[in-house]
């Protein structure tokens, strides 16, 4: 790890790291997810270690009809899509955000606004790009009006809304319960069970990432702090194994058979077992323990963690876009040529939305001093005690 000074880096510094590193996470597991380690290691001759091509080369359009996305060669996925729509929204309502705003405000960014699809290479709504679990937002709240704190009750618990829930810890940076409780109102609309409370902790995780001083040790322990049932197991199950290790080679089967009794999907990602995404208090997602495990074996660096991510595979773009948004919130630096790679392949400026969510972040932090010293003066006239400060 490479921390900037004794805090790791300034408030803007951590949210360049934290949304950059996630999308060049994103952008290196795309093209190898759902396959498992050892079917990587055999299509690229060895481990993955940068931006690599489509795992079907030029057949990537027909390969598999029902995602027929250009994954490789540096582009992002809907994580990232998914990310930068909601650093649009908290630039729209610079506050924090609930369910009601992902029905007022995220739905109709994703149905309006044609924007540049890297995957689909061209000019598209970003509903076209958007996987089904995440298409659910609309149906459910545009065309089925459902009230936008349980919207997200029947659809399959999976990492839908943790993936792109970095947004809401950086706005509560240094404040892992109140990213928490923020992830949780705006993953209402989207998910429930395991996926929800997923959403929630991997906000805190960032919130905690941007802590002065903070190390991946300081990250997790905030994460169980908060975390609630099999959730809070997963993690502290990975996190444990993963303690032991220092390199994602050594690592990456024992973090798949630390998370295996959490994880509904099963040992085969492409068939799902019968029990698989169900809501449950036992059971947890995969991607967010094993991020955190990611974040462990390498101490917070970013090239380390990202890797040990992409080359664990299953939901591997999923597991990278987390540990990369950690690793970058701790300070540790984004590999330029990946983010240059990255951006200009997928044609995105992976800088402003960090620029526009730091100004947001300031407005926010100023909002909230307003309105604490507002309560202050309130319990103080009621209790006749003089405000602190």
């Amino acid at each position: 790890m490479t921390p900037k000074g004794e805090g790791n880096g300034t408030l803007d510094e951590r949210i360049v790291g934290a949304l950059v590193g996630a999308a060049v996470g994103d952008a290196l597991g795309g093209p190898v997810e759902g396959y498992s380690p050892e079917q990587i290691a055999e299509r690229h001759g060895g481990r993955v270690h940068g931006v690599v091509g489509p795992w079907n080369g030029d057949a990537w359009p027909t390969a598999r009809p029902v995602a027929p996305y250009h994954k490789g060669d540096g582009h992002v996925t809907d994580d990232t899509l998914m990310t930068h729509a909601l650093v649009r929204v908290y630039a729209e309502v610079r506050d924090h955000l609930d369910a009601y705003a992902v029905a007022e405000h995220l739905v109709p960014d994703l149905m309006t606004t044609p924007r540049w699809i890297p995957e689909l290479e061209c000019e598209a709504l970003p509903l076209q790009r958007i996987f089904l679990a995440e298409k659910w937002l609309v149906a459910r709240l545009h065309y089925g009006h459902v009230d936008p704190r349980e919207a997200g009750t029947g659809n399959i618990v999976n990492c839908g809304a943790a993936m792109y829930m970095a947004p809401a810890g950086l706005v509560n940076a240094g404040n892992p319960a109140g990213a928490y409780a923020e992830a949780l109102d705006i993953a209402g609309a989207h998910q429930s069970s395991y996926g929800r409370e997923a959403a929630g902790v991997f906000a805190a995780a960032v919130a905690a990432a941007c802590s002065p001083g903070a190390d991946p040790g300081s990250v997790v322990a905030a994460c169980l702090a908060l975390a609630k049932d099999g959730t809070r197991a997963a993690v502290e199950a990975v996190c444990e194994v993963a303690s032991r290790y220092t390199d994602f080679e050594s690592a990456l089967v024992p973090l798949r058979r630390a998370v295996a009794p959490f994880d509904t999907v099963g040992p085969d990602y492409r068939s799902p077992s019968l029990g698989a995404r169900r809501p449950s208090r036992l059971h947890s997602i995969e991607e967010l323990p094993v991020a955190l495990g990611m974040l462990l074996v390498s101490g917070g660096d970013f090239r380390h963690a990202v890797l040990g991510s992409v080359n664990y595979g299953r939901d591997c773009d999923s597991i990278a876009t987390m540990a990369g948004a950690l690793a970058g919130a701790l300070g540790s630096e984004v590999p330029h040529d990946w983010a240059k790679t990255v951006a200009e392949s997928s044609r995105l400026d992976l800088d402003a939305p960090a620029r526009t969510l730091a100004e947001v972040t300031r407005e926010i932090f100023d909002r909230d001093v307003h309105r604490r010293r507002a309560h202050e003066a309130a319990y103080a006239a009621l209790t006749g005690t003089p405000c602190s400060g």
